[in-house]
């Protein structure tokens, strides 16, 4: 299960790559696809793309381009289902919060019940 940050750039990743399942990025071009409220430096975006590259998202290369640093993204299995998986987590989490507000309507009704019984 991916980290917030982790699970955004993979999102930013997985909209250049999508079409064709590999892209030629700059640092620059990704963290301007990335939230800005967060202020993400090329360093935690490179740390963040090499942990994703071990957990077999994607193959990440690394290299110059007119002297600016460049990434070659190829997606693998796990980063094309990047969005299903977030999707499905997203469907998860939702039932999770529907089950925990019923049983708190269902605790406080029986507690009313018995209230009213006894």
């Amino acid at each position: 299960m991916l980290n917030k940050r982790e699970s955004e750039v993979m999102g930013a990743v997985y909209s250049l790559c999508a079409e064709k399942g590999i892209c030629l990025v700059s640092p620059s071009e990704l963290i301007d696809l990335l939230p800005p409220r967060k202020k993400y430096t090329e360093e935690q975006v490179e740390k963040i793309l090499g942990a994703l590259a071990l957990d077999d998202y994607f193959e990440l290369l690394s290299s110059e381009r007119k002297g600016e640093k460049m990434y070659v993204i190829s997606l693998h299995a796990s980063g094309y289902a990047y969005k299903r998986c977030s999707l499905q987590q997203r469907r998860d989490q939702a039932f999770k919060l529907g089950w925990a507000i019923a049983s708190a309507v269902i605790a406080f009704l029986v507690g009313w019940l018995l209230k009213r019984i006894f």
